[in-house]
């Protein structure tokens, strides 16, 4: 009985051997040749008799697998990239929140000249004798003439500051 078991169990074993190999072919002597791998490169197409219903990619493929799989860092296909379209998106919005900061410390600035000059303006129409610092440190009044050139020149900047 235990002969018998064997045996069944033997031929079982063997069936399933020759079920697993998936791929049949001829090789270059004429000889079937059965095996769950694909057969090498220089068999021809005519000389394949059955190919498995679903092909198993070998470690060896690894990167051909993760391309048919979709995996993370598998190439791409052509087209159209999403991340790179994502990536430019992103670039040119901070461009753009960089060119409104920009702006807007501008703006910002030059309502500062238009106040500080306002308040320049208004110290030399009221009228009170104004001092400077020369070049040896000393203090000395404007004359008229420097006084006019000065509420000139405060004007001039009142006029592009304060638009």
């Amino acid at each position: 009985m235990n002969q018998i078991r064997s045996f069944l169990v033997g031929t079982v074993c063997l069936l399933s051997l020759v079920a697993s190999a998936q791929w049949q072919w001829l090789d270059k002597d004429g000889r079937n040749v059965y095996s769950d791998r694909a057969p090498p490169p220089e068999v021809l197409e005519k000389d394949i008799l059955k190919r498995p219903a679903v092909v198993i990619v070998p470690a060896a493929s690894a990167p051909v697998a993760a391309l048919q799989q979709g995996g993370a860092n598998a190439p791409r296909p052509a087209g159209v990239d999403r991340d790179l379209l994502e990536k430019k998106k992103k670039a040119e919005e901070a461009e753009i929140a960089k060119r409104q900061a920009e702006q807007e410390r501008v703006l910002k600035a030059r309502a500062d000249n238009c106040t500080r000059a306002k308040q320049a303006k208004a110290s030399f129409d009221s009228g009170r004798p104004i001092a400077r610092v020369n070049e040896k440190g000393e203090n000395e009044l404007m004359d008229a003439a420097t006084r006019a050139a000065e509420v000139q020149r405060i004007q001039s900047i009142m006029d592009t500051e304060c638009n």
